[in-house]
């Protein structure tokens, strides 16, 4: 740790909780002050701000040094005891003095000295780390609020190089809805499973995570991993989260059209297939294009189609059935194994739908119409 961090971390708040805490284990009075002898921590409240006149020596020499009953009559806001230096480096950041009879404090002066120091260090290294959390949820959100109106995309990529990413690899964006968990638990869970130097993962908001990852040469693969990140958030997190995949994009742009990709394919998959947990927008282009339309257009052509229809109370049946129907490729035996049912069984509900819709379904055109109007109504 360089020492030039230190002064800001050695801030009034810590001095005062170590001086505290070491007191309260050694039994003594501890006193701390900062690079200029002004006392930022001590158990006796009354000498905050106060100046430890004999830790100007200490500061200067970086040795520690006792002082006496009759020495510390002589200096100003001193008592009897030891000072000692706190050392980061060649540097003497502060000193940390103890109250009593030099050579009762002796025995603990240096463990107390090195104690702190160690505190301090740790303090540096955990808002070093949260600085870089703070850098890393900056970087999510920037492309994922990417506005090329509001700015330009070298500057996002800037940040992104900052954290030691290549903005020009391709990646794919995972949004991930896991509300209720540990901030850092989450993450822990997510970077375990999306680890590898070239990806980052951080918090968009509440319970909302996004992930760039390398893509990879296939989209399955990503999604397998998806699927095996939602098991493992239920296993140890006892959540039942969902996950949006987004299409590969390079830089700033390219990561933002992803991320939106993702996005939508979150919003719109769990409409569609209620049961699943991870979408691809690689297989939701054509409810993602649908979802693109303006709401009273879609509400309009999905009234057109589907008003004699949408009135019956097993409208969701006939619903599931359009929609199965045409993503089978009309295909009887296939439709039939996906809605599990009788081949007759479906025959049956294709000519209840002709009849009440006045509708030819098993006319190509006319059934992708249908399906397009069955999205829109779900959507």
């Amino acid at each position: 740790m360089a020492a030039g961090d230190v002064p800001s971390v050695l801030t009034p708040e810590l001095a005062q909780e170590i001086a505290r805490d070491i007191g309260r284990i050694t039994g003594f009075n501890v006193l701390i002050t900062d690079r200029e002898a002004v006392v930022i921590g001590c158990g006796d409240t009354a000498r905050l701000g106060t100046v430890h006149e004999a830790s100007y020596d200490v500061l200067r020499t970086r040795r520690s040094a006792t002082h006496s009953a009759g020495q510390a009559r002589r200096l100003r806001g001193v008592l009897p005891g030891m000072s000692l230096p706190i050392m980061v480096g060649t540097e003497a950041v502060g000193t940390v003095c103890l109250t009593g009879e030099p050579e009762e404090v002796r025995r603990f002066g240096l463990v107390v000295q090195r104690q702190t120091e160690i505190l301090l260090e740790e303090a540096a290294l955990l808002r070093t780390r949260l600085l870089h959390e703070r850098a890393v949820d900056d970087c999510v959100r920037d492309i994922a609020l990417y506005d090329p109106e509001v700015v330009d995309a070298e500057t996002v990529e800037a940040r992104i190089a900052e954290l030691g990413l290549d903005p020009a690899l391709a990646r794919s964006a995972v949004l991930l809805d896991a509300r209720g968990a540990s901030r850092m638990s989450l993450l822990r869970t997510v970077r375990e499973t999306f680890g590898g130097g070239q990806g980052v993962a951080g918090e968009i908001a509440a319970g909302r995570y996004a992930v760039l990852c390398p893509a990879p040469s296939r989209v399955d693969e990503l999604v397998d991993r998806c699927t095996m990140l939602i098991t493992l958030i239920n296993e140890r997190h006892g959540l039942d989260a969902r996950a949006g995949v987004g299409e590969p994009g390079r830089g700033a742009a390219g990561m933002h059209d992803s991320y939106r990709d993702a996005a939508l394919a979150l919003r719109t998959g769990p409409l569609l297939d209620p049961e699943s947990r991870v979408f691809s927008a690689a297989a939701l282009r054509v409810p993602q294009l649908v979802a693109a339309a303006v709401r009273p257009e879609r509400a309009r052509y999905a009234a057109a189609l589907l008003s004699r229809l949408r009135a019956r109370a097993d409208w969701p049946v006939l619903r599931e059935t359009l929609i199965a129907w045409a993503e089978c490729g009309y295909h009887f035996v296939r439709t039939a194994e996906r809605l599990a049912v009788h081949r007759n069984t479906l025959l049956y509900r294709l000519t209840k739908i002709e009849e009440l819709s006045g509708h030819a379904v098993r006319e190509p055109r006319t059934a992708m119409a249908l399906y397009l109007a069955c999205l829109a109504d779900l959507l």
